[in-house]
């Protein structure tokens, strides 16, 4: 009984995580102002369905040393273009969030984030809104669960580290008014997603029991080095982002990824109408896996290449570390 609650516990405070960044997001955004609004009426480029190739790509991952001690959680960056298509120059990257990470993590997508023509980000919130430099205390239960964590796990928080106020930043993001909206037409709340991810963390635990988990987890609350224990134990979870998920989705999909992924690919045709050749959407890993699925059937795109960058470092050595990542063609090893 206490594995089974602590594995649902595991399951809905990464959830949280994802939550937080929409809900609490939304709360503490700035009005838009007077800034740029996109060309209406784009679409998708038209042609032939094109079927994924190869295995989906993955976009976490926990990695491990010779002797299988985990050193890292990482997060991908995965380059789509159109096959043959060099010539073009257009390319869209995928980057996948963690909503709370590393400040090297953060400053080094700082960094990544200026090569782009457009970088789409995620905010529900009012089209053009930013995310203001200087926050308020959050308010909202969940992101005050984020932002408390933060300081469990020694880690900060993404709202507070991203420039979001970059010239190349392109919300992409439904609108509170839209989200609310499709949350009522689909017969959603913020309830009903969490029981979602109980359910989905029950399930889990019955279909692979850790039967040493609860000793790690109340092990790590103990750990002279508490933080690092806990990122650790917490780590594979995040690595099942995808899953965790999914279980947000009914058959027909949901109003956090669904509804929310065919706004952003609208802004994205959109802006490759304008002219942008060189693209990346920044939104928390979860999304991305169906993002590439309608990448490939609607805009004829195929991964190139996969990125990995350290979130969490895990090998508990405080010493600054400067990351340009592993880049690596789709399909090589993971290194795990």
């Amino acid at each position: 009984m206490l594995r089974r609650s602590l594995g649902s516990a595991k399951v809905v405070i990464a959830g949280s995580f994802i939550l937080g960044a929409v809900f609490a997001a939304c709360l503490q955004a700035e009005d838009p102002g007077p800034g740029k609004r996109l060309p209406d009426g784009a679409a998708p480029a038209k042609g032939a369905k094109a079927e994924a190739a190869g295995e989906p790509s993955k976009f976490v991952r926990v990695r491990y040393d010779d002797k299988k001690r985990p050193v890292a959680l990482e997060t991908a960056i995965v380059r789509y273009a159109k096959p043959g298509a060099e010539k073009d120059g257009l390319y869209v990257d995928l980057i996948g969030a963690i909503h709370i990470g590393d400040k090297a993590y953060y400053q080094q997508l700082n960094k990544d984030f200026t090569q782009y023509d457009a970088l789409l980000y995620e905010l529900v919130a009012p089209q053009g809104t930013r995310v203001p430099k200087q926050r308020g205390k959050n308010t909202h239960p969940v992101g005050m669960v984020q932002e408390g964590m933060t300081g469990v796990l020694d880690l900060d928080y993404q709202l507070d580290q991203i420039d979001y106020h970059q010239d190349n930043f392109v919300h992409a993001d439904m609108s509170p008014s839209d989200f609310s909206k499709s949350m009522a037409d689909r017969g959603e709340s913020l309830w009903t997603m969490i029981f979602r991810m109980v359910g989905y963390g029950i399930a889990q635990q019955g279909k692979n029991p850790d039967k040493g988990m609860e000793a790690r987890l109340l092990a790590a609350l103990f750990d002279k080095d508490r933080p690092m224990a806990l990122k650790r134990v917490m780590a594979d979870q995040f690595e099942d982002m995808e899953g965790s998920m999914g279980a947000f989705d009914g058959s027909d999909g949901s109003t956090i990824i669904t509804e929310r992924n065919k706004v952003a690919l609208d802004v994205l045709a959109q802006e490759i109408k304008a002219g942008k050749k060189h693209l990346g959407i920044f939104y928390g890993a979860g999304h991305l896996a169906d993002m590439e699925k309608r990448l490939v059937s609607d805009f004829g795109l195929r991964p190139q290449s996969v990125r990995w960058l350290t979130a969490w470092d895990l090998t508990g050595k405080k010493a600054e570390k400067k990351q340009a990542g592993s880049k690596q063609p789709v399909g090589a090893g993971s290194g795990q």
